[in-house]
């Protein structure tokens, strides 16, 4: 980006400099971190998070990027805050021991601030100043800005000391929080704070459905783009993580390869192949039609490959799983023992959809998993309406794909009908589409097994019957009848119906080869007759000729003998 000097050679423009937080999204929601050097308002009700983003602020600061920090508390003192931020892994005692962190609790009394009726803040100045200049900080927190102005009702007062403290806050160079509680139809109780910072960062804590769930907004942000969505984020054990998705942008990369489903008459189905890896697969099907039963085998076939797998269980226990699929002989505490497989379970209504969604964006990242499974997403709806579950699997979909993530869900179909509000609508999102159905015939419910559709690949167009078994599972071949596909019972009659016909043409075809036979040695036997009466005849008639030949040379001889006698008489 360059500026326009009016015909002289433009120059580029300095990106304006950044702090990092070190919070897991927050520093890609803000293009950087927070404005270095410069005041940061962080503001919302009561529970919303702002103490603990600060605190992991200069925590993060101090350990990840060397920058001492000062967290000014007005409000906890620094026992409390020491004791209350343990349970995140953050030992503040430490960090003040190694000279990285100073925490200073100060007592606010008005009369302590005032000087001939004149409220004035350079108490604060000096204390602050002395507690920066002691350890190098290069951050600071105000926790919270209210409490300096509590009970100050001179608007134009107030508004001096707040650009006073803001100002003082830049000359001195350090990147600041404070934070500040929400107003009446305000940002923060004054509504001035919000005009003087640099960035302004709003937090709520919204309850729906008796569901919580914590947003973030970036309101504002001076000399810097941001992403202006609202943001979830999840505060657990490893302090806050922030979901980053900014857009929808349909850039991600895709792969050719192709993995197998486990299912090696599935994988004859997809062209011979199985799945694209980093692709989204949707099993769909009524109660016990064998969702989850391929959503195992995939599983186990991704581990086999010693490729690890994450498995959200919304219905079922890890145990409950591992003890269900040993009936169709899959193992699968072999691999949570080796650390592949990996299960998360709870009800839906444990968190809202966008701390699932934050949930499952955190543990992809901590785990880089090959294939993640989702079983079933329609218990989803009961903490979420059609339309918001849609949403929330659409960037889900796409956050994993641009990791080169392969996903599957599964999802129960209310009735035989298929439409979009069985399957919540992502069947026209996902790549691949396998539907599962009953086929009730001869009074038995059977299974039958369709590919909808596979993005990118011949797949087949038949329907197969689905079978569970002892040792796996199994795609039988179409068995056709007067009636259509033949499933179960009737499939078995058919086919012994079949080896009979078979059977009873193998000994039609025997006996007719035997009476041949028969025949042909009846045929043989009277031609070695025939043959034997010809070379006797044969021998009948050289013997008469070799006899008649003796009785010529013989006559001949007596012939010559007769003549010489005569010449000697």
């Amino acid at each position: 980006m360059t500026q326009d000097t009016g015909g002289k050679a433009a120059t580029p423009l300095t990106p304006l400099p950044k702090s990092p937080t070190g919070i897991n999204g927050l520093d890609e929601i803000t293009g950087g971190g927070l404005p270095k050097g410069r005041p940061t308002l962080v503001c919302g009700s009561a529970g919303c998070g702002k103490t603990l983003l600060s605190i992991e602020f200069v925590v993060r600061g101090a350990l990840e990027f060397g920058e001492p920090g000062v967290f000014m508390a007005f409000e906890e003192k620094g026992d409390e805050l020491t004791t209350n931020v343990a349970s995140l892994g953050f030992d503040l005692a430490d960090l003040q021991a190694r000279k990285l962190l100073k925490i200073d609790h100060v007592h606010i009394d008005r009369s302590e601030i005032e000087e001939t009726g004149e409220y004035d803040l350079e108490g604060l100045f000096i204390r602050l100043g002395y507690a920066i200049d002691s350890i190098g900080a290069k951050r600071v927190v105000l926790d919270t800005i209210e409490n300096l102005f509590s009970g100050l009702s001179n608007m134009a007062v107030l508004r001096a000391e707040l650009r006073r403290l803001f100002t003082w806050l830049k000359d001195k160079g350090v990147t600041t929080i404070i934070t500040g509680e929400k107003g009446d139809g305000t940002l923060t109780r004054q509504g001035l704070e919000e005009y003087v910072s640099d960035c302004v960062i709003l937090l709520d804590h919204r309850v729906a459905n008796q569901i919580s769930t914590r947003m973030m907004r970036i309101i504002k942000y001076r000399g810097s783009t941001h992403g202006t969505n609202e943001y979830p984020f999840l505060i657990d054990k490893d302090g806050i993580s922030v979901l980053p998705v900014t857009s929808l942008t349909l850039d991600h990369p895709v792969s050719s390869e192709r993995i197998t489903s486990g299912i090696s008459s599935l994988d004859k189905m997809l062209d011979n192949k199985g799945f694209f890896r980093g692709s989204s697969i949707l099993v769909s099907g009524t109660a016990g039609t064998g969702k989850s039963s391929i959503a195992a085998t995939f599983a186990n076939a991704t581990c086999l490959r010693n490729e690890r797998c994450l498995y959200f269980a919304f219905e079922e226990s890890p145990q409950q799983i591992v003890r269900n699929m040993q009936s169709i002989g899959l193992d699968l505490q072999r691999h949570v023992d080796k650390g592949l497989l990996q299960f998360h379970a709870a009800r839906p209504t444990l968190n809202g959809l966008e701390m699932h969604l934050v949930a499952i964006y955190k543990l992809v990242k901590e785990t880089k998993p090959a294939l993640v499974i989702l079983d079933p997403i329609t218990n989803l709806i009961t903490v979420g309406s059609v339309s918001e579950v849609k949403s929330m699997l659409i960037r889900l979909i796409d956050f994993l794909q641009g990791q080169q993530v392969t996903v599957m869900f599964t999802a129960l179909t209310l009735t035989t009908v298929i439409n979009e509000q069985t399957d919540e609508g992502v069947s026209s999102l996902v790549d691949a589409w396998l539907l599962v159905r009953d086929i009730e015939n001869n009074g038995e419910r059977n299974r039958g097994l369709y590919v909808m559709k596979s993005r990118g690949m011949k797949h087949s167009n038949q329907v197969r019957e689905f079978v569970i078994t002892d040792h796996g599972l199994e795609l039988i071949d179409v068995y056709l009848g007067a009636e259509g596909v033949l499933t179960g019972s009737a499939r078995v009659a058919q086919q012994l119906q079949e080896a009979t016909g078979v059977a009873l043409r193998d000994h039609a075809v025997s006996r007719k080869d035997r009476e041949i036979e028969r025949k042909r040695t009846v045929l043989e036997s009277k031609i070695a007759s025939l043959k034997e009466e010809f070379e006797s005849v044969q021998d009948e008639l050289n013997k008469s000729y070799v006899e008649e030949d003796l009785r010529k040379e013989i006559l001949e001889k007596n012939r010559e003998q007769m003549t010489r006698t005569r010449h000697d008489e």
